[in-house]
């Protein structure tokens, strides 16, 4: 690598988040794209850095991250930055939404997106009883948002505030069936965090890098669509 940093991602992707969280850092970083279509996640050369085989991975000094809280958690701990430090009141309780946001909102989605990995059969109630959750996650989220924490929603941008908006992003248009059953104005903190986000330069380099459409979080475009319209 000529930079610290090597993020393996493909377009629309976990990887995204990570990508916004290195921008955010404003530390040099590499990029590899996984052809998703070929299954490069899934090739022997991807598996020796994710044996899990999901997307991102970052390569550190320190050694091959993956799952993405845990690279955010690790970046942030790293560069003293974007998350409460480990002496400061506040950390607990971010850490506490910060899992929740992986463990639960963003289980939920891939049982929305992905119903056929988890069972044979009744995918359209599962797809239909993870929905409900996550709507349950992002009241639960738009509450927390509201109460004017610094390290969610609050005048600096925060792993949280991150990763939270990519997961608006997702539910509002995955699967393409249920375009918009999902929309962030049904939660007003949310909906202002992820447009004050579209505004950081940060953003605008993701919308450049990946092709994402103009309001990618607040009124987002689903990806294959807008690729398909602009190609």
């Amino acid at each position: 690598m000529t930079t610290a940093y090597r993020l393996h991602y493909a377009p629309d992707n976990a990887s995204l988040i990570i990508r916004l969280a290195l921008l955010e850092l404003e530390v040099p970083f590499e990029c590899a794209l996984l052809d998703r279509e070929t299954r490069a996640h899934k090739s022997a050369e991807y598996l020796a850095l994710n044996p899990a085989g999901r997307i991102p991975a970052l390569e550190t000094p320190d050694g091959v991250m993956f799952e993405t809280g845990a690279i955010l958690l690790w970046l942030a701990d790293k560069h003293q930055a974007l998350f409460p430090k480990a002496d400061d009141p506040a950390r607990a309780h971010a850490l506490k939404w910060l899992f929740y946001v992986s463990n639960t909102l963003h289980a939920n989605l891939n049982l929305r997106f992905y119903p056929d990995q988890y069972t044979s059969e009744a995918h359209e109630a599962l797809r239909a009883g993870a929905v409900e959750n996550i709507k349950h996650a992002f009241s639960l989220l738009n509450d927390v948002a509201g109460e004017g924490h610094a390290w969610f929603n609050g005048p600096e941008v925060s792993i949280l505030d991150l990763y939270v908006a990519a997961t608006l992003r997702w539910s509002q248009i995955y699967p393409s069936k249920d375009y918009r059953q999902i929309t962030a104005d049904a939660w007003p903190h949310l909906q202002q965090m992820v447009q004050r986000l579209e505004t950081r330069a940060s953003v605008t380099e993701l919308i450049k890098a990946e092709g994402l459409g103009q309001k990618p979080f607040s009124h987002p475009e689903n990806f294959y669509m807008y690729q398909s319209e602009t190609a």
